[in-house]
């Protein structure tokens, strides 16, 4: 029997896309990468996806799993011949624990569902960035994902407790535990987050909730130096007890660069400034959200009189608090337009960097130096998750020549300074080259090792993350 009549007998054949169904799995969100696969495959149960995997591993047919398709660095990209293994209607929330604040979740079920869902029991899923309402939780465990809020409460990583996972034979891998500690061998979840799908399809997990924020107070702050910025984030964790939840830089090339494409999103200070930073207190206290007799909120009211002492001393120069929702909202549009904004044009060295908080200064002063050398005519523009240090930097050649040599320059600083060359996009189709020249040999030899003995026929997502 032909293999796709063999997947619409398992899953049923309206599930099994091919021709022009199955375009809009064919490219990624950038349109940098095309691909031609055999088949769309849309399972809908965990039991789908094994016999899913048991044929393709029978076949020895590769399988590329997908959930919201919002990868920036080609990871669900699938060749021809390939399977691609859609998520979209694994979206059932199968519990959620408010007591032990859990919420049991498929994989294909997206993250602003997801917040909508457990905002009626007053919880949150405290994970968030621009493509919220269309990733799923399978992908962002996958990639093991960033964002905003990683400051406060980490990676996806961080708020997984437990996942179900089809392994390339067919077999259920249940690791759903819904325990805090659990020391009884190899902690097999958490290799499988962030391999990206190459050892296995995430089906499901159990997530970490907490408290809902009963307030926030939201700021834009302009500094002088990067170094004073980070001098800022230790004082107002220091003044809050660990309440920032969200310490996003954005300097004038990105806002100027923002203005002309969105002339409805207003500048955030009357005044140019360099360097700009946005600032999110969050609070679970009902006192800091109760009203005072003037109206005003006791957390924004803290706020102020934080920042207010900051620019007696002189270590920021302009601030604006947001007065309510429409405002914080505003504030963060201007954020969460940066993928659109810094991804746009072409030729493009789309850089995606960790490094120790204190040199992210260091770092963009040195690159400007070494860009003037290999380009001068390039054009940079940067934000960056400033409290966890992972800057999205993004370089513009003049000419499609100076594109190797840049990223290789970004790189070499990067691990010279301490850094990673990803921080939280993965690794995907386009990191391949930097995997290859960067990573520790022998870490690379021991992932190979891993991949092999899971994945022997190698069917899983093939040619992604491991360089050949």
């Amino acid at each position: 029997m032909d293999i796709l009549e063999r997947l619409r007998d398992a899953i049923g054949t309206a599930h099994v896309l091919t021709s022009a169904d199955a375009d809009p799995w064919t490219r990624d969100w950038l349109g940098k990468y095309h691909s031609a696969p055999k088949a769309v495959l849309r399972p809908g149960s965990t039991r789908d996806v094994q016999a899913i995997m048991a044929i393709a591993n029978e076949t020895g047919t590769p399988v590329v799993p997908v959930s919201g398709n919002t990868s920036l660095s080609g990871g669900t990209q699938a060749a021809e011949g390939s399977l691609v293994l859609s998520l979209s209607r694994m979206n059932r929330i199968r519990s959620i624990r408010p007591d032990a604040r859990l919420a049991i979740v498929d994989g294909g079920v997206v993250l602003e569902t997801l917040q909508v869902a457990v905002a009626a029991h007053d919880l949150n899923f405290p994970m968030s960035f621009g493509a919220k309402g269309s990733c799923m939780i399978g992908g962002m465990l996958a990639t093991n994902a960033g964002g905003s809020n990683v400051l406060r409460h980490g990676n996806t990583r961080d708020l997984c407790i437990g996942i179900e996972a089809i392994l390339p034979n067919g077999e259920v891998l249940n690791l759903m535990s819904e325990l805090h500690k659990d020391n009884s061998g190899y902690d097999l979840r958490d290799l499988l987050i962030g391999s990206e799908g190459t050892l296995a399809v995430i089906t499901g997990a159990v997530l970490k909730l907490v408290p809902a924020p009963k307030a926030r107070a939201t700021a834009m702050l302009a500094v002088s130096s990067l170094g004073d910025a980070l001098s800022i984030l230790n004082r107002l964790q220091e003044e809050t007890g660990g309440a920032v939840e969200a310490f996003e830089y954005m300097p004038s090339a990105y806002l100027d660069t923002l203005a002309k494409r969105h002339q409805n999103l207003r500048p955030p200070f009357s005044d140019h400034h360099d360097i700009n930073i946005l600032a999110e207190v969050g609070s679970t206290v009902a006192r800091d959200a109760t009203p005072d007799d003037d109206g005003s909120i006791p957390l924004t009211s803290r706020l102020e009189e934080i920042l207010a002492g900051f620019m007696d001393e002189g270590a920021i120069t302009d601030a604006v608090i947001a007065q309510n929702d429409t405002q914080r909202t505003e504030m963060w549009d201007r954020r969460e337009a940066a993928a659109e904004v810094m991804l746009s044009r072409r030729p493009l060295v789309n850089n995606d960097i960790a490094l120790p908080l204190d040199r992210v200064e260091e770092f963009l002063t040195r690159m400007a130096g070494e860009l003037s050398a290999i380009d001068p005519d390039a054009e940079v523009i940067e934000v960056a998750h400033l409290g966890d240090g992972n800057i999205h930097y993004a370089v513009f050649p003049s000419d499609a020549s100076f594109v190797t040599p840049i990223m290789e320059r970004v790189e070499d600083v990067t691990i010279e300074m301490g850094g990673s060359f990803s921080a939280e996009h993965g690794i995907g189709l386009s990191k391949l080259p930097s995997m290859q020249r960067r990573k520790d040999p022998v870490a690379l030899t021991v992932m190979k090792q891993i991949k092999q003995a899971l994945d022997p026929k190698e069917i899983m997502n093939p040619g992604k993350v491991l360089p050949e």
